[in-house]
């Protein structure tokens, strides 16, 4: 029988960059036209990749130098991207996300800060951990950092434990029990960066803003979320560069 080697690679293949062009600093998000939002907040912004539809823009902001990147939907998207940036150089990701919301005081148009992500055993994680319960959580510093500048900017947030979810389309057969235990909101990613940040040694944090109210149903509209998205990405590259 042949023998087959593990063969572990640090070789970007789906982020398509140059040695120098991701910067320390990165702010993710999962839908590409919120990379656009943010990338006309930085100065000189020069588009790094687009292959596979991840667009990545690394530019300045307040002189600082700040990567804007798409992950994709879901964990196992963005867990090749997350990796693939760290190997190009970087130190600290933060995901500007949206989310769908359980909690009686987060309607549309809020702002959710995570300080944890509950997910459910296997999935992307899995590969990772095993069977381990590893508790899936970002740096703290940096989330304050993103409250202290939310609040500067008089967005309205709630800070909480958020569900990571791998089934867009099967997240409400759970909401009823994660309600019970306290977790307000869903979305898909974030579970996966705080494990990968403990795991490889990097900074992680997320700002998800409220697009749709699972007890209401009711969603944000598309002119309002575009205005949040780039309120909360300054708030968020305020707090990135401080760091």
């Amino acid at each position: 029988m042949m023998e087959i080697k593990h063969v572990c690679t640090s070789k970007p293949f789906h982020i398509l960059a140059k040695p120098g062009d991701i910067a320390k600093k990165v702010v993710c998000c999962g839908d590409p036209g919120r990379v656009l939002v943010l990338a006309e907040l930085l100065e000189d912004a020069k588009l790094v990749n687009e292959n596979r539809g991840f667009l990545t823009y690394t530019g300045r902001y307040e002189g600082v130098e700040v990567t804007v990147a798409t992950h994709g939907i879901g964990a196992p998207s963005a867990a090749i991207v997350f990796e693939e940036l760290l190997m190009l150089g970087a130190k600290t990701i933060v995901r500007l996300g949206s989310c769908g919301s359980f909690h009686d005081d987060l309607k549309v148009g809020s702002v959710v800060v995570a300080e944890g992500a509950a997910y459910l055993p296997g999935g992307t994680i899995g590969m990772y951990i095993g069977d381990a319960c590893f508790p899936a959580v970002p740096d703290f510093k940096l989330t304050e950092a993103i409250c202290e500048e939310l609040e500067e900017k008089k967005i309205s947030f709630k800070r909480g434990i958020i569900g990571s979810s791998d089934a867009f389309h099967a997240e409400e057969d759970y909401i009823t029990k994660w309600r019970k235990i306290g977790i307000i909101a869903v979305e898909m990613e974030c579970a996966l960066l705080f494990t990968l940040a403990r795991l490889r040694g990097f900074r992680s944090a997320s700002a998800l803003i409220v697009v749709n109210d699972l007890l209401r149903g009711e969603v944000l509209e598309t002119s309002e979320k575009k205005k949040l998205e780039r309120e909360v990405g300054e708030a968020i590259l305020k707090a990135l560069v401080s760091f």
